[in-house]
């Protein structure tokens, strides 16, 4: 039973980092393609400033939580992924310089390359969570020793590819709405007749990334045999529609809200659907990594769930507040910080 929740509780950090994170990472990747001068690139600086590094606390927690929980999946997982996973830090270690060093000179090269690793940093990481999602989805050759033998070309598979374009088109989504909120004139226009834009695509990569889902793993399994749990199906279905309905109504909070319902679901039906494994192998079925064969011990999982019950719910009235506060238009340069 502590197995099961620890699982679930895993997965909800991944969906609320992505629902978090999300925005701040298609804020960046739409900085060239949405502002057009020095203001409106601090506008869009400033619309994910307050709240990146907050974010990244649920990346770490669901890291922690995989190696405290899972230890023998976070072995497998983070030694056969180190590549993707170094890639992933150095991205994000220069998107968070790119916060606080862009404007420490005034010189136009210099701000040229923070904003190409803002870029950069927000671009790589939507697509490398992407691809090494879908291959959790698919599976990994892991060996008879819980020994991933792929390296990370193997990773760059039609599946894991699809997975990484629709992480990015669903956080460029997530990031333009969230700009919506905070923008105003031309920029909030703009951002919110991109929104209108990623819309199709989005609905059209999700759908190609559900069909393959379905021929290409075997994630369905559980939902097919408890066809109760398509609800989580429905849900996603359903955040993606507000998000367009409120769009169309001009309501943009509301539609960023249907926007994180919809990427919670698909996180946490990707989650639901590998239960009860962590890492499969598509080498020897036998040879996967369950929430049985990878979990701490039942004390080890007694002493985190009375921490965690005690912690995520102050982490998450933090993040509440902090959006609250600091989620409101930007009306001029003096609201800028960064």
């Amino acid at each position: 039973m502590l197995e099961t929740i620890w699982f679930l509780l895993w997965g909800v950090l991944w969906a609320v980092y992505f629902v978090l994170d999300g925005f701040d990472l298609g804020i960046g990747t739409l900085m060239p393609f949405l502002a057009k001068n020095e203001y409106e690139k601090r506008v869009m600086y400033n619309a994910g400033g307050p709240f990146w590094d907050g974010n990244e606390v649920w990346l770490l927690s669901a890291g922690g939580v995989t190696f405290a929980a899972f230890p023998q999946a976070y072995a497998t997982m983070f030694s056969g992924l180190y590549s993707a996973l170094m890639l992933l830090l150095f991205a994000l270690i220069l998107r968070g310089v790119s916060f606080e060093f862009r404007g420490k000179v005034e010189n136009a090269t210099w701000k040229s390359v923070w904003d190409a690793c803002q870029v950069a940093g927000s671009f790589l990481p939507a697509l490398l969570l992407g691809v090494a999602f879908a291959n959790l989805f698919h599976g990994l050759p892991i060996n008879e020793a819980h020994v991933n033998t792929g390296g990370l070309f193997d990773l760059l598979n039609p599946y894991g590819l699809l997975g990484g374009v629709f992480f990015v088109a669903m956080f460029c989504l997530h990031g333009a709405l969230w700009l919506s909120i905070r923008a105003t004139g031309e920029l909030k226009d703009r951002a919110m007749a991109t929104a209108c834009k990623l819309w199709p695509a989005v609905l059209v990569l999700v759908l190609a990334f559900l069909a393959y889902t379905f021929v290409n793993t075997k994630l369905f399994t559980n939902y097919l045999a408890n066809p109760h749990l398509f609800l989580i199906l429905v849900a996603a279905v359903a955040g993606l529609v507000m998000a367009r309905v409120y769009l169309a109504q001009g309501q943009a909070w509301k539609a960023w809200g249907g926007s994180a319902v919809f990427i919670a679901c698909v996180a946490l039906f990707g989650v639901v659907g590998l239960y009860p494994a962590i890492l499969i192998s598509t080498l020897n079925p036998a040879w996967s990594l369950t929430i049985h064969n990878a979990s701490s011990s039942t004390l080890t999982l007694k002493i985190m769930l009375g921490v965690a019950l005690v912690f995520v719910p102050l982490v998450i009235g933090y993040q509440a507040w902090s959006i609250m506060t600091f989620g409101k238009p930007i009306n001029s340069e003096h609201d800028l910080e960064y």
